[in-house]
């Protein structure tokens, strides 16, 4: 006899109803950093919250400032629909996506002189989340990526971002080389990342110092794609101290970030 899998609860079968054919998409976020900076992001559209009393409790003061009434669950009840080995903390967040706008709205230069990063095929959430915290951390206008081959918002890159995605412009474009073109259009230099490239970082980044800056990081493995590659005005890599020469993407971006900023 076949085993019957566990009913839903009524609440999760109201809301899957509920986003039928209508209303925005909705994501899960879950841990309490990412859940306590979504409830203070006034940007954040947000539907259904879901802690355990030990959750609440250290959360309090941001459903307050969020104005959302909790499901409050027994920890031995506590059955979020998202993937049984996240590590929730004991809350989760229903959410819709955050819409940052477009290219040209968000890395217009103004009288700065911003960075930018652009991540070819980066498909690992937990890379672009720590991407996100080091552009946080560094300043950068915007982390720019394509719809396709790229790590979409979800909860596990918002717990890997541990709150940056609130506050971190992520733009997910149809094309990475038109918005490569559009920075051009903008007037910034287009810097990228390649293991083989013609020149260290630090004497690439001469002259950038009053000028937009947006720098270009790939895959590992395959790192840039040939028309990203085309696109860049420089090529420039990271120089190793030893035979060993290869970082991770997220760790070359904060060096690169940090390179760019002296």
């Amino acid at each position: 006899m076949a085993k019957q899998s566990a009913k839903k609860p009524a609440w999760v079968v109201d809301r899957e109803r509920e986003g039928r054919g209508k209303g925005p998409e909705r994501l899960w976020l879950f841990g309490l950093h990412a859940v306590r900076d979504a409830l203070l992001n006034p940007d954040r559209q947000r539907f259904t919250l879901m802690v355990t009393k030990n959750a609440a409790d250290r959360l309090a003061e941001a459903i307050a400032a969020a104005k959302i009434t909790p499901t409050v669950v027994d920890p031995r009840q506590f059955k979020p629909p998202i993937d049984p080995q996240s590590v929730h903390q004991g809350a989760v967040l229903e959410v819709a996506p955050l819409d940052w706008g477009s290219v040209s709205e968000r890395c217009a230069p103004g009288s700065a002189a911003p960075r930018v990063l652009l991540l070819d095929r980066v498909t690992d959430p937990h890379n672009v989340g720590a991407i996100l915290r080091s552009a946080e951390v560094f300043g950068a206008r915007a982390v720019i990526a394509p719809h396709r081959h790229s790590a979409p918002e979800t909860g596990a890159l918002a717990k890997a971002a541990s709150g940056a995605l609130e506050r971190q412009p992520y733009l997910r474009v149809p094309n990475l080389a038109n918005a490569m073109q559009a920075l051009h259009q903008m007037g910034y230099m287009i810097v990228g990342l390649d293991g083989t490239g013609d020149m260290d970082l630090d004497p690439a980044l001469r002259g950038s110092a009053g000028v937009p800056l947006a720098l270009a990081l790939g895959a590992e493995g395959p790192g840039l794609r040939e028309l990203t590659r085309k696109t860049c005005d420089r090529l420039a890599r990271i120089p190793p101290s030893g035979a060993f020469g290869s970082l991770n993407v997220s760790n070359a971006a904060a060096v690169a970030l940090y390179a760019a900023r002296r």
